[in-house]
């Protein structure tokens, strides 16, 4: 046997050119890279540690896992993430970590199909605190309805197709709704309302559902508010007009990392034609002059809806004020997840000041089981 055999090939002129421009290259975007990490260090704009520091976030990466995630948003990191990630959808129709693909142009949220670490404990510390919500409104004579909204690759699964998902989260719902309502908390899920719409229920490159899904909740949620005996007021009569067709740009493109292509690049875009709903015009309203309705309590909403972007969707709000023929107070806050909406409404002065009757408590099933991080403080 020649030992020549074992002898690296060495590489041809070419090759040691380009390798030389390739190493000067990637040195020189790591150097930028720093830079650009260092300046947004500097500003001040990174939480180097959280204001409320548990042993378990150090210990499972927690902390430098969110210290990361601000780093990505420097200015180099974050274009070189939008290159990649435009680059890896044109050329392998990859949509990254957060989103994936389904059939027929259909888009999931991942975190929908995630498995979360301690979701059970994390479902029970969830349980008890609207539990405790609910007993503290009671206290002050104000109703409690929580609505669980289903994920959309539980009710448009027929548009999974290569996508699974999990089966131990069939019961997450069904289990977590029981529990509270043997503590006594009046909640409806509404995942038997929207499962007979199937994919109609939901947006195709949206996380949130609808408008045809959002309008059938709105419905159902205003059934349950009847048999609770609660009269949502001040009554008002309100006008509906479909708009045009027009585009709708699904967040789950933004997510993917993709908006900022031409849209002709994009997933396949989507068009609806939204609703507008709006109260009719009454005497008062033209000129009336009772003055208590227009400067008293008498002329306020007495329905209070907090939660998530779901409740800023696809006109959720408007089909509710509809189905119960009276205006509602809308605190839902996009990115809210479960504790966001209900922070920032309970420590508004709309709440302390005029405080409402019922209060309808939006909470999307994707949230049930994650860690309860943003603790409601709920200021007396």
């Amino acid at each position: 046997m020649s030992s020549s055999s074992h002898i690296p090939t060495p590489p041809n002129e070419l090759s040691a050119r380009v390798s030389k421009v390739a190493g000067v290259g990637f040195v020189a975007f790591l150097a930028l890279g720093f830079v650009s990490c260092t300046w947004l260090l500097l500003s001040g704009k990174v939480e180097m540690l959280p204001t409320k520091l548990t042993r378990e976030a150090m210990l499972e990466g927690d902390v430098t896992h969110k210290i990361a995630k601000q780093l990505s948003k420097a200015a180099v990191p974050e274009r070189a993430a939008e290159l990649e990630r435009g680059a890896s959808w044109l050329m392998l129709r990859d949509t990254g970590p957060r989103v994936r693909s389904g059939c027929q142009g259909w888009l999931f949220l991942t975190d929908e199909m995630r498995i979360n670490r301690h979701a059970q404990a994390n479902a029970a510390t969830k349980a008890g605190v609207v539990h405790q919500i609910q007993q503290r409104l009671a206290k002050r004579d104000i109703t409690l309805l929580v609505a669980v909204v289903p994920d959309k690759s539980r009710i448009a699964s027929v548009q999974l197709c290569e996508l699974r998902r999990p089966a131990m989260l069939r019961d997450r719902v069904v289990l977590w709704v029981d529990g509270l309502k043997k503590a006594g908390v009046a909640i409806v899920d509404l995942a038997p309302t929207l499962q007979p719409l199937g994919d109609a229920a939901y947006l195709r490159t949206d996380t949130h559902w609808s408008e045809t899904g959002s309008a059938a909740a709105a419905r159902a949620l205003a059934r349950q508010v009847q048999v609770m005996g609660i009269s949502a007021t001040p009554h008002k009569d309100f006008e509906v007009k479909i708009q045009d067709q027009a585009r709708r740009p699904g967040d789950l493109v933004r997510l993917a990392g993709l908006e900022w292509l031409p849209v002709a690049w994009q997933p396949l875009p989507e068009t609806v034609a939204t609703t507008q709903i709006s109260e009719k015009a009454t005497e008062a309203q033209d000129g009336g002059d009772n003055l208590d309705d227009l400067f008293g309590d008498d002329n306020l909403p007495n329905v209070a809806l907090i939660g998530t972007s779901f409740s800023r969707n696809s006109n959720f709000a408007g089909f509710l004020q509809q189905a119960l023929g009276a205006p509602i107070g809308n605190f839902g806050k996009d990115g809210g997840e479960f504790s966001g909406g209900a922070n920032g409404y309970f420590n508004n002065p709309a709440f302390k000041q005029t405080p409402p009757k019922l209060v309808i408590w939006e909470i999307p099933e994707r949230d049930l089981q994650t860690p309860y991080s943003e603790v409601i403080d709920w200021a007396k």
